[in-house]
C-alpha cells in the first residue's frame, strides 16, 4: 500500500473475528469500507445490530443470512443489503467467501486494517 489508493491480500492482515469466521479490511475512507470475510462451514455469525449499513455480495459457497425477522440462503452472485440499527445473523452452509461494504467505516474493524 505504498500510495493509499491501492491495496491487495498481502497488505490487509487477516484477523480470525470469531471461530471460523476470517475478515480482512481491504479498503477504507471516510465514508465506506471494504471488507472480506471468509467463513468456514457451519460458523457462525451470532445475532447483533450495528449503526452502519452493510452491503454484501457472496462470491462463493452458501451462507444462511438472517435479517430482522427474515431468513433466506444466499448463493454465489447474490447480494444483501442491511440497513444499520437491524438484527442480523449468518450461518455459513459450505465454505464461503463474501464482500461486504459498511457505511460509515466500522472504527472496530478500521484498527486492524493496516
Amino acid at each position: 500500500m505504498a500510495d493509499g489508493y491501492f491495496i491487495t491480500p498481502k497488505d490487509a492482515h487477516q484477523v480470525e473475528m470469531l471461530p471460523g469466521i476470517h475478515r480482512r479490511t481491504m479498503g477504507t475512507t471516510d465514508e465506506a469500507m471494504l471488507c472480506e470475510f471468509f467463513i468456514e462451514r457451519e460458523s457462525l455469525v451470532p445475532p447483533h445490530s450495528h449503526r452502519n449499513d452493510q452491503v454484501g455480495y457472496v462470491i462463493y459457497g452458501q451462507i444462511e443470512m438472517t435479517v430482522g425477522d427474515v431468513t433466506s440462503i444466499c448463493n454465489p452472485g447474490d447480494s444483501y443489503a442491511i440497513p444499520g440499527g437491524i438484527v442480523h445473523s449468518a450461518r455459513a452452509v459450505v465454505d464461503t467467501l463474501i464482500i461486504d461494504c459498511f457505511s460509515p467505516p466500522r472504527d472496530d474493524y478500521r484498527t486492524e486494517a493496516r
